[in-house]
């Protein structure tokens, strides 16, 4: 029997769209006042056997971010199910962390925030410092970091927690390329120990060679799930016809799997 890390059934998120402060102070004045509304997710069904690793990919805007929040618990749907069978941490840029406390607090702050105790977070502290290996910079406010030292530091803290279910919202695309490098072979280590991760990323070439599985979600829809080489290719020839389009073009184009993989397959 298929033991499910995720579980999502027919996953509904909305936002609303208030074009200005008058029209979000009628929305808390008033319950029965409804703005326009974008629709980030739309009835998404997903599951994501324990192991496995889950490629996310699609334009920005394409709900990707959203759906790696909610399983997170960062956010929550408007309508649908979700089963999240396991510790979860995702990592993007900053998550979970403070600008105004230094990189030793912040690792202490998530740490505690996990549920962790001191002498645990004592115990992985030097380990998540020499990992980020950003210097000085640890004993410093996390505003004052490029966006490289916020990925660095949260990667570490992030796979130091070991969570069973890690997601990587675009955490990899900013830092070196030696970085990377340590960061995917941490993330293979994880992967070797059964773990599960959901890596959401603009670089086909990761997660052609990482991801067991990969969803394409075009405008909060799921166009098809399936093996890396049957998504990234029809995907990438899809990006290509689609940024040569016309504003006006793009609007109502939407793609179809099968009629890209036919094309590039």
């Amino acid at each position: 029997m298929i033991e499910y890390a995720v579980k999502c059934n027919n996953l509904l998120k909305r936002y609303p769209m208030y074009k200005g402060d008058y029209e979000r102070l009628k929305g808390l004045l008033f319950p029965g006042y409804k703005p326009d509304e974008f629709v980030a997710l739309k009835g998404i069904d997903l599951e994501i056997p324990k192991g496995q690793i889950m490629g996310l990919i699609g334009l920005n805007g394409s709900g990707k971010s959203t759906l790696s929040s909610i399983i997170a618990g960062i956010t929550y749907a408007d309508a649908g199910e979700l089963t999240v069978n396991g510790d979860v941490s995702m990592l993007s840029a900053s998550a979970g962390l403070d600008n105004y406390l230094t990189g030793i607090q912040n690792i202490k702050y998530k740490g505690i925030l996990l549920g962790f105790k001191d002498s645990d977070i004592k115990n992985m502290m030097q380990d998540i410092i020499d990992f980020a290996d950003i210097g000085e910079h640890i004993n410093l406010p996390l505003r004052t970091y490029s966006s490289g030292m916020r990925s660095r530091l949260g990667f570490a803290i992030s796979v130091h927690m070991d969570p069973d279910i890690l997601i990587i919202d675009e955490a990899l695309s900013v830092g070196d390329n030696s970085f990377t490098d340590k960061c995917l072979a941490k993330m293979n280590e994880f992967k070797a120990k059964g773990k599960t991760i959901i890596f959401v990323s603009h670089s086909v070439t990761q997660m052609e060679g990482f991801c067991d599985k990969v969803m394409w979600l075009h405008k909060g829809e799921v166009l098809g799930i399936d093996s890396p080489c049957n998504i990234i290719m029809p995907y990438c020839g899809f990006a290509r016809e689609f940024n040569s389009m016309t504003s006006a073009e793009r609007l109502n184009f939407f793609p179809s799997l099968q009629f890209y993989q036919n094309k590039y397959l």
